[in-house]
């Protein structure tokens, strides 16, 4: 009788807890933005190397990736409950940490540090939802939290442009990770007071050795391509790239090893054989390669190139975010009659978009930031298009039994796909920018951000013609 009791009581405040666990996913996706507009005046003000500007994104992203999987069985042992609060909890404690850093390392640090209790508790969002919304109501709660993942980023570009703007007390880009503090007492506040206990999950283990061998490889992999430039491009960095390639093929071997002595490995084997999936989870790669990395780029041009201030260049992206949004609304009803279809749209959408960008910045020698949102939102309604429906098709060949496992793959390759994509991309912008101008660098990265759109919609047509 007294689980029953319970039972109800959680279900009459389930909104409440809805509330809850999607504040703490909007803290997430505002930060995941909000430090690109801090980013120029966060590298002038600790001096900071493009390299060491580049890290303070890409280690975030990597921590995340290779944690996340973790994060979310802690959650299966633990409770969720229990796990989310103390994720919130670090990110505060190192959202406070990254914002009194006093030099580029420290920063890169503490973003690590951040990074990796963000994987603690972004997880236990989607698994609450799940636990809690399972009957008629759970299309309008996950509409919310897809609502609430595209304002974030609106709500980031403007709120950091605000934060540097005002200035408040001093503090300047520090404020855009000091203002996680508050938000995050409030939501362990609410936490304790509102969420459900839920019991953990028999039979659930962690993987410890494939997530270390894993965030090891990953990082030989991108941190040359990071600070390679300062290093010359020695020899020791080809060879720490070489070191990363081995590592993550033994990585497979290690999973492998983990699944005959009947362990839990970090990925799920048998996934590796589904060529539908695979080929998703390479598009996948592919396109938040030209993510992050578009956004990144696109701010330090405006701010360095255009001079346009953070406020001004943080509104700029504004109106793409709310595309973003609508475009989102959009796809799930063309999905229903298109399919897939509409993934490939939304890439030469996107693709269309970023040419009209780079004729812009051609064709006018100072273009305004009216001039350049309207350009963007073209870009935004494509990536809304694509953004949306792509975890549905991707994993639409994945079994029952293999769901969380998927979404653990997906999640994954998205943040690896967005790491490397900052650390690639940048290098180039960079490395043009030195040797010629900011705009044959922002032209350069263009090239690349629609190549790589372009690879995606390949794989996402041959993942069609699989799954068919």
């Amino acid at each position: 009788m007294h689980q029953i009791v319970s039972a109800r009581a959680d279900t009459s405040r389930r909104w409440w807890v809805l509330a809850i666990v999607v504040a703490a996913q909007f803290m997430f996706g505002v930060d995941a933005f909000i430090v690109n507009v801090a980013i120029p005046t966060i590298a002038a003000e600790l001096r900071a190397t493009p390299a060491q500007i580049e890290a303070v994104i890409a280690i975030y992203l990597i921590a995340y990736a290779t944690l996340v999987v973790t994060g979310g069985r802690l959650g299966d042992i633990h409770g969720t409950r229990n796990v989310f609060i103390a994720g919130v909890a670090g990110f505060s404690a190192t959202s406070l940490w990254c914002g009194l850093s006093q030099s580029g390392p420290e920063l890169i640090v503490a973003r690590l540090a951040q990074g990796t209790t963000a994987a603690l508790m972004v997880p236990q969002v989607l698994a609450t939802l799940h636990l809690l919304f399972s009957d008629a109501a759970r299309a309008r709660a996950f509409g919310i939290y897809g609502i609430v993942l595209g304002l974030a980023g609106a709500a980031g570009f403007m709120l950091g442009g605000v934060l540097v703007t005002l200035d408040l007390a001093g503090l300047g880009w520090r404020a855009v990770f000091f203002v996680n503090v508050p938000c995050g007492v409030i939501i362990i506040a609410a936490a304790l007071k509102i969420m459900p206990t839920v019991p953990r999950r028999a039979g659930t283990r962690l993987d410890i050795a494939g997530a270390l061998v894993l965030f090891a490889g990953l990082l030989c992999l991108i941190g040359p391509l990071l600070f390679g430039h300062d290093l010359n491009w020695s020899g020791e960095v080809w060879l720490v790239m070489a070191a990363g390639v081995a590592i993550i093929a033994g990585f497979v071997r290690l999973e492998r090893a983990v699944a005959r002595r009947g362990g839990m490995p970090l990925i799920d084997l048998a996934l590796l054989s589904d060529i539908a999936f695979m080929r998703g989870l390479v598009a996948v790669f592919f396109f938040f390669f030209a993510n992050l990395s578009f956004y990144l780029i696109m701010t330090i041009f405006m701010q360095k190139a255009l001079q346009i201030p953070p406020l001004q260049a943080g509104l700029v992206f504004v109106p793409l975010a709310l595309t973003f949004v609508v475009a989102s609304r959009h796809s799930g009803v063309r999905a229903r009659h298109r399919g897939t279809l509409v993934l490939i749209e939304g890439c030469v959408l996107q693709i269309i978009g970023l040419a009209a960008l780079v004729v812009t910045v051609e064709m006018t020698a100072e273009p305004t930031t009216l001039l350049l949102a309207l350009v963007l939102m073209i870009v935004g309604y494509g990536q809304g298009l694509v953004m949306a429906p792509l975890s549905s098709a991707v994993l639409s060949t994945v079994p029952p039994a293999s769901a969380g496992a998927g979404s653990g793959m997906y999640g994954t390759t998205t943040q690896i796909g967005n790491a490397a994509g900052v650390a690639a991309i940048g290098v180039v912008f960079f490395a043009v920018e030195a040797a010629m101008s900011a705009r044959v660098a922002l032209f350069a990265a263009c090239a690349l951000f629609v190549l790589s759109v372009a690879i995606s919609a390949a794989f996402l047509s041959w993942m069609r013609r699989a799954s068919a």
